[in-house]
């Protein structure tokens, strides 16, 4: 795959969890859910916060830090832009995983906005393995 295309993917998926992130941090649970009964029970879980930060309050931060730099690497390629990227990543996926988890063995209900940002995050992670032509 393109160096273009791998961080075009990469830049588009973290401007759908940024959108995300925001519908979560600045709606009430009942306007983002709405009869969800899913959603709410995961956003009202004690899963919620990580260090006491609301997940999207961290997703705000960080998948916009993630996008910016996608947007430099399309611009110009470096190594080390590259490598944060790929950290970032790699530590999201990480998180996506772990929250996949809860959401499906522990709390045995899906939110369809968490499940964006984390099925999103995990397609990142693959899209950063592909081998450049």
């Amino acid at each position: 795959m393109k160096n273009k295309t791998k961080y075009t993917i990469i830049l588009v998926i973290m401007i759908i969890a940024t959108i995300t992130s925001l519908i979560l941090s600045t709606m009430t649970i009942e306007q983002a859910c709405g009869d969800d009964a899913g959603c709410s029970i995961v956003q009202t879980s004690k899963y919620e916060t990580t260090f006491g930060i609301k997940n999207a309050h961290i997703g705000i931060i960080t998948f916009p830090i993630l996008a910016i730099l996608a947007i430099f690497e399309l611009k110009r390629k470096s190594k080390y832009r590259k490598r944060l990227i790929q950290i970032g990543i790699i530590i999201g996926s990480a998180f996506a995983i772990y929250f996949l988890y809860l959401q499906i063995f522990v709390l045995k209900a899906l939110c369809k906005y968490c499940l964006v940002v984390d099925l999103g995050v995990l397609i990142s992670l693959g899209t950063i393995f592909l081998e450049e032509k």
